[in-house]
């Protein structure tokens, strides 16, 4: 048996722009690529915190250091400058690999900029 686990997250990552014109995909700051193990045009999925949308495309690198987070193509229907959003990557693992696995959990500022990292999330209580 296979399972679908989380390998990756940007969480509250802040769009920068939304280029509709432009070819499509996401683009990335690469030191944020870099620090949540994301391939560039690996496929990800964006969950807009600020209005509810999800959606599934690719990743490319934005220069690093820039904090650029760009929702480019049709998606930029989806999110606009502002929106929150957590960009997440899966990754299919064997069911014995399950128990040694840890995703990479990367937590953004309103700057993009890296407040935290983590390789589990937290129990939630009642």
């Amino acid at each position: 048996m296979q399972l679908t686990m989380l390998k990756s997250k940007l969480h509250q990552a802040r769009v920068t722009h939304a280029e509709l014109e432009y070819e499509g995909s996401c683009a990335i700051d690469g030191a944020l690529l870099e620090a949540a193990e994301i391939h560039e045009y690996e496929q990800i999925e964006i969950y807009n915190i600020t209005n509810g949308e999800r959606f599934t495309t690719y990743a490319i690198r934005a220069e690093a250091g820039s904090g650029v987070i760009s929702v480019n193509g049709a998606a930029a229907h989806k999110a606009q400058p502002g929106d929150r959003v957590i960009i997440c990557t899966y990754a299919r693992l064997a069911q014995h690999e399950v128990a040694n696995f840890k995703p990479t959990l990367i937590y953004l500022n309103e700057s993009n900029d890296i407040k935290g990292r983590s390789n589990s999330v937290p129990v939630q209580v009642a």
